[in-house]
């Protein structure tokens, strides 16, 4: 297992080892730059994840901390950097590969299956994954903060297009 920092990154690579899934954890020291003049700078995602029956995702996983509150369940924010990078991360990599969002969301007790169907427990804590490939996410997302430059999908619309992992490999 690959030295990650931060306990999503450690319980989703766990996610995928105990699930057999093959993937590769990408090395997050490392900056990659993007062709151009002049050329820019590139946020990496964190793991490509390769599937049996369609395209390979570009993972870039986002840990959020499950609340109780129904308008924050399913908190969905990311960067535009994300999107930014995620879009040329998929031109790089071409047609088998599509980027994707992973939300792991910490709960404090195990969750209940009705919000999330993909529940598991890393190192003491219990976490619920959904995942997004970048297209839908795109399709749905409006800004959250000028300011930090955030964007989010509606919750509802969120709670339609999100799925288990295992739905997109």
């Amino acid at each position: 297992m690959a030295q990650r920092r931060f306990h999503y990154d450690q319980a989703f690579e766990q996610y995928l080892r105990d699930r057999t899934i093959p993937y590769v954890a990408v090395d997050e020291a490392k900056r990659a730059l993007q062709a151009g003049r002049p050329p820019k700078s590139l946020k990496s995602f964190d793991f490509v994840v390769y599937s049996q029956s369609g395209p390979n995702l570009l993972v870039d996983v986002k840990g959020r901390k499950h609340s109780t509150s129904a308008s924050r369940s399913l908190d969905n924010w990311v960067t535009e950097a994300d999107v930014r990078s995620l879009e040329a991360w998929e031109r790089i990599f071409g047609r088998e590969f599509r980027g994707a969002f992973a939300f792991l969301y910490w709960c404090q007790r195990e969750p209940p299956g009705v919000l999330f169907h993909e529940v598991f427990e890393s190192a003491g804590r219990w976490y619920a994954v959904l995942a997004i490939t970048l297209a839908d996410y795109q399709q749905y997302m409006k800004r959250r903060s000028p300011r930090w430059g955030t964007l989010s999908v509606p919750v509802d619309a969120f709670a339609q297009l999100a799925v288990p992992l295992k739905q997109l490999i």
